[in-house]
């Protein structure tokens, strides 16, 4: 039996209702109708099982006939921030693998060397990326894509995390041991042109340490996969590995 099909919805009570796009996705692409169960999110991290009672023409109302903890969200607070990519695509992939690895907030940032403008629409997009993908790997809560137009901005977001992790293409060595992570952490990655001296500067004053990816130059899109990866696994959020190292 496959898993329940899963909407979010911005409220839950004993009658809930399901309208705009995640209506539409539920009745003209699933074709789900009347006495179909369903698994509803308010972004809380509660799951809750419902059943379709009523399927109008545009919107369902459902009856929620119970509710659990969602076991899918990582134990610990890990952000991530990237500069805004010129091409749309790379964007939502790096929304899409940061969601899937377990990353509880997403920043997109302005950055010396970006060239690339964000927007409403655009913004309103990469939310949606996220709640897609929220979906797809079971998790009970969408991250909220958020943007700041400038680095600095981006980086007072971060000032709470007990790690902070900035990814520099020049950097010698790392100046941070990501085996040894323990706690809230918070990554960044820049955009296709990468950081300015000037830029680690500022970030190394607030509290960031610089770390590199090895001798190669990545793609920003698999810099910001690829660390994020190497810390949802010294966290102990991929496999069974907690407290092992890399």
């Amino acid at each position: 039996m496959s898993a329940l099909k899963r909407f979010f919805v911005d409220t839950v009570a004993e009658i809930a209702v399901l309208s705009g796009e995640e209506f539409e996705h539920a009745k003209n692409v699933l074709r789900l109708s009347v006495g179909d169960e369903v698994i509803l999110l308010d972004n809380s991290g509660v799951e809750y099982t419902a059943v379709i009672s009523a399927c109008e023409k545009r919107q369902m109302t459902l009856n929620v006939i119970g509710q659990s903890l969602g076991d899918k969200e990582a134990k610990e607070e890990v952000a991530l921030l990237f500069g805004y990519l010129k091409n749309a695509d790379k964007n939502e992939f790096i929304v899409q693998k940061a969601v899937e690895l377990g990353v509880k907030r997403i920043i997109a940032f302005s950055s010396e060397y970006s060239s690339a403008y964000m927007n409403e629409n655009k913004l309103e997009r990469l939310n949606k990326v996220s709640k897609e993908a929220a979906k797809q790997c079971m998790r009970s809560v969408a991250p909220t894509v958020e943007y700041c137009e400038t680095l600095e901005k981006a980086l007072s977001l971060a000032a709470g995390y007990e790690n902070k992790l900035f990814a520099c293409e020049f950097a010698a060595q790392s100046k941070a041991n990501i085996a040894a992570l323990k706690g809230s952490t918070a990554i960044v990655i820049g955009s296709e042109g990468g950081f300015s001296r000037e830029e680690e500067t500022l970030a190394s004053a607030l509290g960031f340490a610089s770390v590199t990816l090895g001798k190669r130059i990545l793609r920003a899109e698999t810099a910001a996969v690829a660390l994020t990866a190497l810390v949802m696994f010294s966290l102990g959020e991929l496999g069974d590995n907690e407290g092992a190292g890399i």
